[in-house]
């Protein structure tokens, strides 16, 4: 057992909650006024789906975006014309940064921010001085934001920091010889790694922020068919069982408000007072995975995403890359 091992540990809390609540369903009696929160990627998909979700709350709400025009008339269409948005590309350090100088210099204090934005499952990429794009953009742009929006996030006690992992975790733990796939590139193990890079993120997070008043969770949301799978061919997902050839989505897969539920829930659930650094899904704290059950692949935590020496290990990658660290 790892001396750093979580506070809290992986096991169901109880939650009223489950796979197919809605965003909506977990904030009823809720009130958000007063509430400042940012969600990277909100104007698609489930981020889309929290947006409208945390704004209906009473929550000012902040989208911001690498294509902020589409955001703004994305938003504007679903009636959320009072949303803020902002220009960000998670994949440029020099964007992240000038997003975070601009938010900080507003004076606000962010009581939530959901990094939720990410790429699954690209064409070899190569990003900044030379990243593996999706360990640049799912991981090292929402670090680097997370530490330089560190001001915000302690102006007032009780901010939460939500991470989108994904059972995508399952594929990849951290490659730390060889975390930019310098050879070998293999879309799915880089998927895999930037998820269990978001995972451990908010382990390490929960650990240094927990005395300054933030606490920090990852979420799977469940399977939903969105943008994410833009750069999958329909025969690929065909094979995974993801739609049939008529091109009907499976039944398992949630509707993007259900796939919204758990960030939101881990953003703002009063059962989650005084916890952090944990992985949830399906609205509670996952277990960890059963490696004999037939639902390994799908369901629970994989021990390497929930690492506390890990965790350490690529929080110290990550601010030795970017050259950020709030602590």
């Amino acid at each position: 057992m790892s001396t750093n091992s979580p506070r809290t540990p992986q096991q169901h809390l109880g939650s009223p909650f489950g796979a197919r609540s809605t965003a909506k369903d977990v904030l009823a009696g809720i009130d958000l006024a007063g509430k400042t929160a940012i969600v990277t990627g909100g104007y698609s998909g489930l981020g889309l789906e929290a947006v409208r979700a945390l704004h209906d709350g009473g929550a000012a709400v902040v989208v911001p975006a690498r294509r902020p025009e589409v955001a703004a008339q994305t938003l504007s269409e679903a009636g959320l014309d009072d949303v803020e948005v902002a220009s960000l590309d998670l994949a440029d350090q020099g964007s992240v940064q000038a997003f975070a100088e601009s938010f900080l210099g507003s004076g606000r204090s962010l009581d939530i921010l959901i990094n939720n934005a990410a790429v699954m499952a690209c064409p070899e990429t190569r990003v900044g001085p030379g990243w593996e794009a999706q360990f640049a953009t799912n991981h090292l742009g929402h670090y680097a934001l997370t530490n330089r929006l560190w001001p915000a996030l302690t102006a007032k006690p009780g901010a939460r920091v939500v991470a989108l992992s994904s059972t995508g975790h399952k594929l990849s733990p951290i490659r730390f010889e060889d975390p930019q796939f310098s050879t070998g590139y293999d879309k799915w193990k880089a998927y895999g790694q930037a998820k269990t890079a978001n995972a451990l993120f908010a382990i390490e997070l929960d650990r240094l922020g927990a005395d300054h008043g933030v606490r920090a969770f990852a979420v799977h949301p469940g399977g939903i068919m969105t943008e994410l799978q833009r750069h999958l061919p329909v025969e690929e997902m065909r094979a995974a069982g993801w739609i049939n050839e008529q091109g009907k989505v499976n039944e398992i897969f949630k509707s993007p408000a259900q796939g919204a539920a758990t960030s939101v829930w881990a953003a703002t659930s009063p059962l989650l007072e005084g916890l952090g650094g944990v992985y949830c899904e399906d609205c509670d704290v996952a277990e960890p995975t059963d490696l004999d059950s037939p639902t390994a692949r799908y369901a629970g935590v994989d021990a390497h995403a929930i690492d506390a020496d890990a965790a350490q290990r690529l929080w110290q990658l990550s601010a030795e890359l970017t050259g950020v660290n709030a602590f």
